[in-house]
């Protein structure tokens, strides 16, 4: 059923959303040498008479099969990020066409061993939508072949044997402030720096004009927190609104090739309302278990505890009963990691002894924490971590010892791994500074273990500053692990050089900053995290390493006190201080930043009883699943690589013109700044686009 749309009916609210009245359509008219607004803010701002396409669906478009409070409905792959009060398909139905979505059926394609993802929006302009139920369970293929999911509910939805198939609700974020990551340094003197549906008018050179409300993403609801569907069933859409419903499908390698299809079906108080036709086409290759991206990403154990645990936990004795427990969250954590295809570091207490190494990491390096008999299925069954960082952020406990104290210490770390007989490659190294200027300190350190007579001399030392610096200051740490966010190519990149062509040096980045890459900020496009591994694999980055996922209190501002544990489903601005408003920011502070640290959420939030869904396991935010996208898209280019290594090279170019140092600088003489936009699409179709090449690319040598 159709409903006619009445605009007396939108509240105020959602009407200004639909119009997009954050614009200053006077001040673009009164500046000739401003940039137009992005095409979605421009359709945005079409007169009225353009909503009453909400009436009518076009022909040919998806009907619901019942009487239905949702009055449109559309799909896209996950890299639009479709904020809570956009209602697209309600203005302009045919608006919302993309690769995934032609108006009538989802259409997605993938490879063996990968988990390919949809985000079905779900719009209730007219009233609530109440008491609404979705369901997947399975795709049909060739000869009775099918990709299945089973039932779950409680901690067993962290049980992934089986569960091909998972929906998520997504849960939302409101923007008060822009992310100080989207432009160097919070400074922000290039508007082209900050995502397209945040920048005001600009002109030539970048400067900004208007204020925080002519941002058209000020104040709005973004998406980001992927709770099982299962712990919000059934759901009310408000007036007004849409929803998101995640989905992730793992194609199984065992998967025949062809085209897989069914339905995901929308219940409404019992009855089926809408019935969604969705294809798969499985493609006849196999991605690799390890990824050829490779990351590491930080966790805190002590922040797992306090929301799992509470408080009076956070530093449990070993042996006892609740260091277990923590152990046992904690593998929930790697496992939910290593599903997007992620490797994780950290410690339960800050650090971990050599004895103590048996307690949980050996399952996690040998790979049998992520096996069916430890309840894993998915990206890399029986694969371990593949990396171990020791005393990370400078927690090794012999720090103030002598040379012979770090011989004695780096000897025993090596003959525990030699000892091993992991399957899986490990990178292990000790973190010997984080962000330092006591560049003769750390040169002192890492000439000490290169100098251990013993086995300890092989053990990588491990730091974070840039390579330029690591080059000419500390030629003796053998993993310089750089943020990058401007500066000189004819600096970095001959650092890069006398890295990559030392057999004994590694290569590591970590972070990110617009435009030298996509930011981990909730605000940045869908596309930004996919735009980081394309990166690692343009420059043969070794490792990407992100600081935090468990970041949960914001302790750099407010130090180690109740406030600052902030609640993490209700609050965006997740790092820095939120002490000031700016005229064209909105709330800001030093280094404030937008999920910063944030990746997973918990299932069980002691501090907020009243978010906690009481589950021992933790939630996957978009981002982390924007991210796996980009890894997996690395495992592509490897192989078409194979094939047809000038085509792929081609493909990176086009996909990523510059990024990293070939971004440059505006003025040598002071490498601090760039005037510069960004030189990938946001579209995630040209994205989609040349994965599909690739594939044409792999399939061409069968």
């Amino acid at each position: 059923m159709n409903h006619p749309i009445s605009w007396m009916r939108l509240n105020l609210f959602t009407l200004c959303a639909l119009l997009a009245c954050n614009l200053s359509p006077e001040l673009i008219a009164s500046e000739p040498d401003l940039a137009e607004p992005p095409p979605d803010i421009k359709e945005q701002s079409e007169p009225i008479a353009a909503l009453e396409a909400v009436a009518e669906l076009p022909d040919g478009f998806l009907q619901p099969v019942a009487g239905s409070q949702i009055v449109n409905l559309w799909a896209n792959e996950g890299g639009d990020k479709v904020t809570r009060n956009e209602l697209r398909a309600s203005i302009d139905p045919s608006a919302v066409l993309n690769s995934a979505w032609d108006g009538a059926e989802i259409s997605l394609f993938g490879a063996g061993n990968e988990t390919v993802s949809l985000n079905l929006v779900l719009e209730a302009p007219l009233v609530d939508a109440t008491n609404i139920s979705v369901e997947l369970t399975t795709l049909n293929g060739p000869d009775g072949a099918a990709i299945t999911t089973r039932s779950a509910s409680g901690d067993d939805l962290f049980n992934f044997v089986g569960r091909n198939i998972e929906l998520f609700y997504i849960r939302y974020l409101e923007i008060k402030g822009i992310s100080t990551d989207l432009f160097f340094a919070g400074f922000e003197y290039d508007e082209r720096h900050i995502p397209e549906r945040c920048r005001r008018s600009y002109n030539e050179v970048g400067d900004g004009f208007g204020s925080w409300t002519d941002r058209p993403c000020h104040n709005q609801i973004y998406p980001d927190i992927a709770v099982p569907l299962e712990l919000e069933t059934p759901f009310t859409i408000p007036q007004g609104t849409n929803q998101s419903i995640w989905g992730d499908i793992y194609i199984p390698k065992d998967t025949p090739p062809g085209e897989y299809t069914g339905t995901i079906t929308l219940n409404e108080s019992g009855q089926v309302t809408w019935e969604v036709p969705i294809r798969l086409q499985v493609h006849d290759f196999i991605l690799p278990d390890m990824p050829a991206a490779r990351t590491m990403l930080y966790f805190s154990g002590e922040s797992i505890i306090d929301r799992y645990l509470g408080s009076d936990f956070t530093y449990p004795d070993r042996g006892t009963a609740t260091y277990q427990q923590a152990l046992d969250l904690i593998d929930t954590h790697f496992q939910l990691a290593h599903r997007h295809g992620i490797s994780m570091i950290g410690d339960i207490n800050g650090y971990t002894s050599v004895e103590e190494m048996g307690d949980a990491w050996e399952a996690r390096l040998s790979g049998e924490l992520f096996t069916p008999e430890r309840g894993y299925d998915g990206i890399g069954v029986g694969v371990g971590n593949g990396v171990y960082s020791i005393g990370t952020y400078e927690s090794w406990p012999w720090s103030e010892g002598s040379r012979e104290d770090m011989w004695t210490n780096t000897d025993a770390w090596v003959e525990w791994f030699d000892s091993q007989s992991f399957e899986t490659p490990t990178d292990y190294f000790l973190y010997l500074l984080d962000e330092t200027d006591d560049y003769q300190q750390l040169q002192e350190w890492a000439t000490w273990i290169e100098d251990n007579p013993g086995p300890g001399s092989s053990l990588l030392s491990f730091a974070t500053l840039d390579m330029p610096t690591a080059v000419s200051q500390t030629p003796s740490l053998d993993v310089p692990t750089s943020w990058m966010s401007v500066g000189l190519t004819d600096e970095w990149r001959p650092a890069l050089d006398s890295l990559e062509n030392n057999p004994d040096k590694r290569t590591y980045l970590y972070n990110s900053n617009r435009p030298a890459t996509g930011s981990f900020a909730t605000e940045d496009e869908g596309v930004a995290l996919r735009v980081i591994p394309w990166t690692q694999y343009k420059f043969d980055i070794d490792r990407w390493f992100y600081w935090e996922s468990t970041y949960y209190s914001n302790f750099q501002c407010y130090g180690e006190v109740e406030e600052a544990f902030f609640n993490v489903f209700q609050q965006a601005q997740t790092f820095g201080c939120a002490d000031e408003i700016s005229d064209s920011l909105g709330e800001t502070g030093w280094n404030y930043l937008n999920g910063d640290g944030v990746l997973f959420y918990p299932g069980t939030d002691t501090r907020y009883p009243d978010e906690s869904y009481g589950v021992m396991g933790p939630f996957a935010s978009l981002r982390l699943k924007h991210w796996r996208r980009g890894i997996q898209d690395v495992a592509y280019l490897s192989l078409a690589a194979e094939i047809d290594p000038e085509r792929t090279a081609e493909i990176v170019q086009s996909i990523i013109p510059s990024v990293l140092w070939e971004v440059g600088v505006t003025d040598p003489q002071d490498p601090s700044y760039v005037l510069s936009d960004i030189s990938w699409s946001v579209d995630p179709d040209v994205w989609e686009a040349a994965r599909a090449e690739l594939v044409d690319v792999i399939e061409s040598s069968q």
